[in-house]
């Protein structure tokens, strides 16, 4: 991990005026949110068991035939991803580093942890969607839809029981169902068509008032911070999607001979040459590396 670079993010979060954070799926994974492993087997041994879906991202793909059973499976991943509280506090943790600054987030990840960690909403850009919303399959309105009290029922339909913590969790003794009752599948109030959830995999994936509310507030905070003393902060981005954040930080650090490009990630932290005297890059965990931050703060 290296404590000297540890030293320059402590330094570089301390002196910045602004900080906007680029957030991807390895600050979740960070935060215990899983998509393979125990936790995949937990709650989709049925499912690994009929058609060797191997983890959560690969299943959310497979081409279930019946309604029924596809929302079973989605029901689950929502519910488990959207509406429980993250295994650790790695996003909390982060809010505490953060709170006092002027911060922005812009994240790929659909899971609402930035918010249950207490992040302002305001100052949030989910740009992939969100596991709490569904939309039409085939949208003729910008309208989404909240879920929760749909999957709620979903999970209790298929057989899951509540927990000491108030969690859905399988039954210790007997099986949950692979399909949801036909009266739980969601339509549209206004034509009646399907719903699905409001992500985006493709074309249709719809932009709804608030997401075009939070890329104009999102627009606005990168216009007021073009120059001063910027550190864009990228936490577990990968190489899925660099268009969304990865590649733009690097090109907003160029123009801003002030600003801090830092990337943490568990396994490739590189930037490109042209930037090289004003980027941090610290391979390894980013609970870990939150945790150095914190004892340096204190010290």
């Amino acid at each position: 991990m290296g404590m000297e670079r540890i030293q320059q993010l402590q330094q570089a979060l301390q002196d910045s005026a602004a900080v906007i954070i680029g957030a991807g799926s390895g600050l979740s994974t960070a935060a215990g949110l899983t998509y393979s492993g125990e936790r995949f087997c937990r709650y989709f041994s049925d499912f690994i068991r009929k058609y060797g879906i191997r983890d959560m991202y690969s299943g959310g793909f497979f081409p279930f035939a019946d309604a029924r059973e596809y929302w079973a499976w989605w029901s689950r991943a929502i519910y488990i991803n959207r509406y429980v509280q993250a295994p650790t506090d790695v996003y909390r943790r982060l809010y505490d580093l953060v709170q006092d600054k002027d911060y922005f987030v812009l994240t790929t990840n659909v899971d609402h942890q930035f918010q249950k960690a207490g992040f302002d909403k305001q100052r949030l850009f989910y740009t992939q969607g969100d596991y709490g919303l569904f939309q039409a399959r085939h949208p003729v309105t910008a309208r989404t839809y909240d879920n929760e009290a749909v999957i709620v029922a979903m999970m209790e339909a298929q057989g899951f029981v509540y927990d000491s913590h108030h969690c859905f969790v399988p039954p210790e003794k007997g099986t949950v169902s692979m399909q949801v009752p036909a009266e739980l599948l969601p339509r549209s109030p206004e034509d009646g068509q399907d719903l699905v959830p409001n992500l985006r995999c493709d074309d249709t994936f719809v932009e709804d008032a608030g997401w075009k509310a939070a890329a104009r507030r999102y627009q606005q905070f990168l216009q007021d911070h073009q120059q001063g003393r910027v550190l864009y902060l990228e936490l577990g981005v990968g190489m899925n999607t660099p268009g969304i954040i990865k590649i733009p930080f690097w090109q907003y650090t160029q123009a801003n001979s002030q600003a801090i490009y830092a990337c943490v990630n568990a396994s490739d932290a590189r930037s490109p040459e042209w930037i090289c005297r004003q980027a941090i890059g610290i391979e390894g965990d980013i609970a870990d590396v939150l945790t150095a931050l914190e004892r340096g703060r204190e010290s």
